[in-house]
């Protein structure tokens, strides 16, 4: 499966900061990136690096409202306003400094590794530093400022693509992506995550399924606290191939939250770091089974910003530029972590497995529920 692979580099992004209390840290886009430089994989010949520009406010409206795009830069800019009503304030949206440049960054980045793909500079690129899938077109959520995937997928429609694959595996539902395109049978968006009845943004239910001539075209896979690799695989391979194939896309955009970890704070999946692994495998396959290699990856969510985070995209990198890695993370790289967060990191790539790891009987629930309401829409038996 070789073939070029472009990885975006950001570090203007990391301006993207709500601030050293929030649980979004920059720093786990930063370590995500030396842990790939440390692990040799930007010397690879298949590798190309690209370097990001901001998205101008044409290329954010192609999803976001003209005055939600004032409102993010003005509020950013210390002006006073009803800010409340965009999303902006107390709690997961914090006015910051440079609010719209800081998203513009990470928007642009999406654009840059679409651009790549698109004209057949990479096979496959990834933007680490997005994902930023809870945006809605004129309110911020969930972190997120501007909706860079959605906004990549809708540059791409734009210049000459007809169907698009959009795939997030973030522990939260891709609310924002859904809601941007739930009328637009064009784009398919499958998300696998810890059911809205437990964990924010409170959707992202099988009966979710998109309206009009996109009725079918959004497929929601919501699995119970607890589950773990077996059952999270079990539930991926069962239902993302199979759909992802019968929908028959030209480019296949995903969503790489890493937030479904066991450690992680805000939620309460359990999967390790073997999980994301397979899973980078299994969207490799797809990609060249399916869209002749043409991948656009981005980042997303993750709270063990030192801890998992880096691991995970770089774990995810390596299978997108065809590099087998050492188990053991570099020693240069770990010291240097260590130093500056004060405290230990894991020192390989592979953890232990989940004690009574197994695909449970609300996991197999949930694949019979999904595939009896969404595999009809794509001509396949339930």
């Amino acid at each position: 499966m070789s073939g070029t692979a472009g990885l975006v580099l950001c570090p203007e992004a990391r301006i993207y900061d709500h601030g050293p209390q929030h649980p979004l840290r920059p720093q786990r886009v930063l370590y995500t990136w030396s842990l790939i430089q440390a692990c040799g994989l930007l010397e690879r010949p298949n590798v190309l690096r690209l370097a990001c520009r901001s998205a101008d406010d044409a290329e954010i409206g192609l999803v976001h409202s003209r005055a939600y795009i004032e409102a993010t830069r003005k509020a950013g800019h210390g002006e006073t306003g009803d800010w409340g009503r965009f999303g902006y304030g107390p709690g997961d949206n914090p006015i910051f400094p440079n609010m719209h440049e800081a998203g513009a960054l990470v928007a642009g980045a999406s654009i840059v590794a679409a651009e790549a793909v698109l004209d057949g500079s990479v096979l496959h690129a990834f933007n680490a530093a997005g994902g930023l899938h809870h945006a809605m077109p004129a309110r911020a959520s969930g972190f997120c400022v501007y909706d860079d995937p959605a906004v990549a997928i809708e540059w791409l429609l734009g210049h000459g693509v007809h169907a698009i694959a959009y795939v997030d595996v973030d522990v939260h539902h891709g609310d924002g992506v859904q809601a941007i395109f739930y009328e637009d049978p064009r784009v398919l968006t499958v998300s696998i995550h810890q059911s809205g009845a437990t964990l924010f943004p409170g959707t992202g239910f099988v009966d979710e399924r998109g309206a009009g001539a996109a009725e079918g075209t959004k497929v929601n896979v919501p699995l119970e606290p607890g589950a773990g690799d077996r059952a999270w695989l079990a539930a991926f391979a069962e239902i993302v191939p199979p759909v992802v194939r019968a929908f028959g896309p030209e480019v296949l955009v995903t969503q790489l939250g890493c937030d479904t970890h066991r450690t992680d704070p805000l939620a309460q999946l359990r999967l390790t770091t073997a999980a994301y692994r397979e899973a980078a495998a299994e969207l490799h396959a797809l990609a060249h089974d399916v869209t002749g290699g043409r991948w656009l990856a981005t980042g997303g969510g993750g709270y063990q910003w030192a801890t998992v985070v880096p691991r995970a995209w770089t774990l995810a990198w390596a299978e997108m530029s065809d590099a087998e890695l050492p188990d053991a993370l570099p020693e240069p790289w770990i010291e240097q972590v260590e130093v500056e967060i004060g405290r230990e990191v894991p020192a390989t790539f592979s953890e232990p497995p989940n004690e009574r790891d197994a695909l449970d009987g609300a996991t197999e629930r949930t694949i019979e529920e999904v595939k009896r309401a969404c595999f009809p829409f794509f001509g396949l038996r339930p």
